[in-house]
């Protein structure tokens, strides 16, 4: 319809277009959009759908390109929002030198780390195990500077101490996490942290997190996914076949994962008869 003028478009409109071209047809597609955009339309939005189409794909060179044109057209003075997607893309490919090298670019600049920028910084540093670099983060955290947080980030520090084999500091940094968990959370935050808790070995913490899901949340089958691989972890196949006839006295829409972790369980121990 905006094809033959019926509705004007706006740059938001652009901007989602932009990204939904790139889904469904691919970059190079988006990319033809893009040049036939008016450059009226080329606004910040519209760049930063580009940038997301880039970053996506993982094509580090355009995504710099676009990074750049940003910077020279003042996109960038002030938005973390757009470091944070380069920033991901170089955690994600591993790039971790020019991740450091544009947190080092926005502290010149000023522009203010989120609690996006610090879980990325700390995800970065707890995949290579740099523990040093993640405690520096962390004081950052607790020294009462300007840095953002939120439970995320500790539960980021979490899984690099586990790396580590750390899980004294693995643990502590998830009781902060808890701490940190507000009402209007996603059932997500349970389900990592039911997750996490089992990594380190710690079966009672990953039940009393399952009940305090409950208790807070509508679970639905990805929380019953967690939870019972979790505890199956532990070859607690009693505790995992309750939880599951809870499952079914929901009357959920099927998961075949749920039954599955129990049928690959009875068949490693030959309980299958």
């Amino acid at each position: 319809m905006a094809d033959k003028r019926y509705i004007p478009l706006t740059s938001i409109d652009i901007a989602l277009r932009l990204d939904l071209i790139s889904k469904v047809y691919g970059i190079e597609e988006a990319e033809k959009y893009f040049n036939n955009i008016p450059q009226k339309f080329k606004v910040l939005k519209v760049y930063g759908a580009l940038l997301n189409c880039y970053a996506r794909a993982e094509s580090i060179e355009k995504a710099e390109a676009v990074m750049q044109k940003m910077r020279d057209l003042g996109f960038c003075s002030r938005m973390s929002l757009t470091y944070n997607t380069i920033l991901n893309l170089y955690y994600r490919t591993g790039n971790f030198e020019k991740l450091d090298a544009l947190v080092h670019e926005m502290e010149e600049y000023g522009i203010s780390h989120d609690k996006f920028t610090t879980g990325i910084r700390l995800s970065a540093y707890a995949a290579v195990s740099d523990i040093e670099g993640m405690e520096k983060i962390i004081t950052e955290m607790e020294s009462g500077t300007k840095i953002a947080f939120d439970w995320s980030s500790y539960s980021a520090a979490a899984t690099g101490y586990r790396k580590a084999g750390l899980l004294d500091k693995a643990l502590e940094m998830l009781k902060k996490s808890e701490r940190l968990i507000t009402s209007e959370r996603r059932n997500t935050t349970y389900e990592i942290l039911i997750t996490q808790y089992a990594a380190i070995g710690k079966k009672d913490e990953v039940l009393r997190i399952w009940e305090l899901y409950k208790k807070n949340k509508k679970v639905y089958n990805k929380g019953y996914v967690s939870v019972i691989n979790s505890v199956l972890r532990f070859d607690d196949i009693e505790t995992a076949e309750k939880i599951f006839e809870e499952w079914e006295c929901l009357n959920l829409v099927y998961d075949i994962r749920i039954p599955n972790f129990l049928v690959r369980t009875y068949s490693r121990k030959g309980l299958l008869c």
